[in-house]
């Protein structure tokens, strides 16, 4: 059985997504899910960036905007949660913090994007091309690390795209299994779940987040999941889910989160 969840899709208010959060619904119900969760970039704590994240004046209309097809929806079988994605950035935990506070949202993904203010996974030229001098090994590990602390920090219930660093296809020369570890040991004492994001297969990497390698060491340690596409076109809500649930089966797991309130509402089986 395919997932009948997605729980990450964006809106045009981060200034990298396109078509209105109904357009997201209408293909949800297409592709046969029965809850979608909207989660868009929340506005960046430590600088503001229009072609990252919403900004703080636009966080009141993003509500209104998932409230309203909420609403339109509410008789149909299609149920319609609001999330916020919101990114980890080290010394602003109380600014992100009340954001999160400031509006009853049934989850919020966790990610790491920046590194040092660096955006690693940004295709921009400008952004890219730093990848160059850098020594990939040293990348993942700092990665790693931001992950751990974001789990840390208690400000969030998924943690998305967990191996986003592999985007562009570069990969570590040593062996980082052990980060891995360590950050699924960090996962399952915080009480978080890992996304299995299918919108690595529309990167240069071809793969999903994670790859079954990392899923499988997630599984040992009994972290739990949930699906998303991180869709940010409404034809991409839904897509690859066949390929989701096959590496989740292959990684071991059986079942998946259904969130709200920010409290886990019940496990599905796949």
């Amino acid at each position: 059985m395919l997932p009948k969840v997605d729980y990450h899709m964006h809106t045009p208010l981060c200034g990298h997504a396109v078509g209105e959060p109904e357009e997201y619904a209408k293909h949800a119900i297409a592709m046969g899910l029965s809850e979608i969760g909207f989660s868009d970039h929340a506005p960046l704590v430590s600088h503001e960036d229009t072609r990252y994240t919403m900004n703080k004046k636009q966080l009141p209309l993003y509500h209104q905007m998932v409230e309203r097809v909420q609403a339109k929806y509410k008789k149909s079988a299609l149920t319609i949660k609001l999330g916020i994605e919101a990114d980890f950035i080290p010394g602003f935990e109380a600014q992100t913090g009340e954001i999160l506070s400031g509006y009853p949202y049934d989850f919020v993904i966790g990610s790491v994007h920046f590194i040092d203010r660096w955006a690693f996974d940004d295709p921009d030229p400008s952004q890219k091309v730093k990848w160059k001098d850098k020594d990939i090994d040293t990348v993942y590990r700092d990665y790693y690390r931001l992950l751990r602390l974001s789990a840390e920090s208690g400000l969030y219930d998924i943690m998305g795209h967990v191996d986003l660093v592999k985007k562009f296809g570069h990969r570590p020369a040593a062996d980082l299994s052990g980060e891995v570890e360590e950050t699924a040991r960090v996962f399952k004492k915080s009480g978080v779940t890992v996304e299995i994001n299918t919108s690595g297969l529309r990167k240069p990497v071809k793969e999903i987040y994670p790859s079954l390698d990392v899923l499988k060491i997630y599984r040992k340690s009994g972290v739990p999941v949930t699906f998303s596409s991180d869709s940010h076109d409404p034809g991409d809500v839904g897509r690859d889910y066949d390929k989701a649930a096959a590496l989740a089966k292959e990684a071991g797991y059986s079942e998946y989160q259904v969130f709200k309130k920010r409290k886990i509402e019940r496990v599905e089986r796949l």
